[in-house]
């Protein structure tokens, strides 16, 4: 068996933690050859030294230069036994895009937020393949990533639970006999909760999840259901499905991870207990030609021994306008879906800080693409529907168009 070299960027996060544990329990199938993170230069080190890794960057490095870094490695590999095999230290702004653009049969870029697009192109114009936990770049980047993805080859893997659950189903069946995707959500912490409820909550009370651990960002983002839009607008993007196809349902127990519905009526649905190494696995074990080999123990199966209940609700659309929001991104096209992400970034930020209130990053989300995807003058560049001529440049100038709408928003 071929071993997989794999970079991984956005290695200290949540799902780069999981993916490291991943690649350390198998390592004849995998081998973690270079990492990027942010600022944990301590976990960077510990994890270049257990994985043998020969590149490492960090983007913000802080006081901590190339040497002082060997100088960690050295001291690391000291106390593991193990050998330190860095050769090459990235650091700065563009450290993970230069890890990304290195050579690898695969690259995780499990970055959280638009700052992983350009990672993701790097590593899409080497040739290399994407698995893809980092959303925001195909949100924001959209037709130049696949068309990145088109002119080399390259294959974007999804790597969120719920599009690699759509990716296992639809091996079932012709691309033309499918109805629908049926995406699942937990509904948060506020499941259940009215729009006047939600204005009084916290952001302690927004990063307690009912199912799994995720960082702050992402975290908030499912209590706003902005997690969901999101990757509505990643199932239109990576399976070719029109929105009108794409339903959401609130499925609280998170057993079901998304589900692909035939004509004839038949739905396919892949289940297991919410644990990241199973997508994670599933992604890096698939090679170029899209062929799967699955890892025997990823993750714990179901106990179908215990009785249990599943359940569906739909979704409170008024509660949380984030998902329909996102239809309406989505739709519209052009640097929509960036605006979308943009904003809510900035807007998430400013709720954990005390700034506005929960309620407010719809609100603010909703003004964002009425000021800058509209017929009015303040309209940037791409916001029509004419995909084909975005550029890496118009997607980013809609970005930073909207942080700043957002942050006049919050400054009032």
């Amino acid at each position: 068996m071929n071993v997989r070299h794999i970079s991984l960027i956005g290695s200290t996060g949540s799902v780069g933690t999981q993916a490291v544990d991943v690649a350390l329990a198998e390592p004849d199938r995998f081998a973690v050859t270079s990492l990027a993170a942010g600022s944990n230069i301590g976990l960077l080190v510990e994890q270049a030294v257990r994985l043998g890794a020969r590149r490492i960057g960090a983007a913000a490095p802080g006081d901590a230069d190339a040497a002082e870094i060997r100088r960690l490695l050295d001291a690391e590999a000291a106390r593991t036994g193990l050998p330190n095999r860095v050769e090459d230290i990235e650091l700065g702004p563009a450290a993970s895009e230069r890890i990304a653009a290195g050579d690898a049969d695969v690259v995780l870029n499990a970055v959280t937020g638009a700052i992983g697009l350009r990672s993701t192109l790097a590593a899409l114009e080497a040739g290399t393949d994407v698995a893809l936990a980092n959303k925001e770049s195909l949100i924001v980047g959209g037709p130049v990533v696949l068309a990145a993805a088109a002119r080399t080859g390259a294959r974007l893997i999804p790597v969120d639970s719920e599009h690699s659950a759509i990716a296992q189903a639809l091996r079932a069946g012709r691309a033309d006999e499918v109805r629908r995707l049926v995406i699942t959500a937990s509904g948060g912490p506020f499941r259940g909760m009215s729009r006047a409820e939600l204005d009084s909550v916290t952001p302690a009370q927004a990063l307690v999840h009912p199912t799994w651990n995720m960082g702050t960002v992402i975290t908030t983002n499912s209590a706003t259901l902005v997690n969901k839009g999101l990757e509505v607008i990643e199932a239109h993007l990576l399976f070719d499905i029109d929105y009108d196809r794409i339903d959401v349902v609130v499925h609280p127990q998170s057993q079901i991870h998304s589900m692909v519905e035939y004509v004839d009526g038949s739905t396919l649905a892949q289940v297991s207990p919410p644990d990241m190494r199973l997508p994670i696995a599933y992604a890096l074990g698939t090679d170029r030609s899209g062929a799967t080999r699955r890892v025997p123990g990823a993750a714990a199966p179901n106990d179908w021994t215990s009785p249990t209940t599943w359940t569906f609700e739909p979704v409170d659309r008024e509660a949380f306008p984030a998902l329909d929001l996102a239809y309406r991104a989505g739709r519209h096209g052009g640097t929509a879906p960036a605006v979308y992400n943009a904003a809510n970034e900035v807007l998430v930020d400013a709720f954990h800080a005390g700034r506005i209130t929960f309620g407010q990053i719809g609100d603010g989300i909703a003004a964002a693409l009425d000021s800058l995807t509209g017929d009015g003058a303040q309209s940037v560049p791409g916001a029509d529907r004419a995909e084909s001529e975005l550029t890496l440049e118009t997607v980013l100038a809609a970005d930073a168009a909207a942080r700043a709408h957002a942050r006049e928003l919050v400054d009032r």
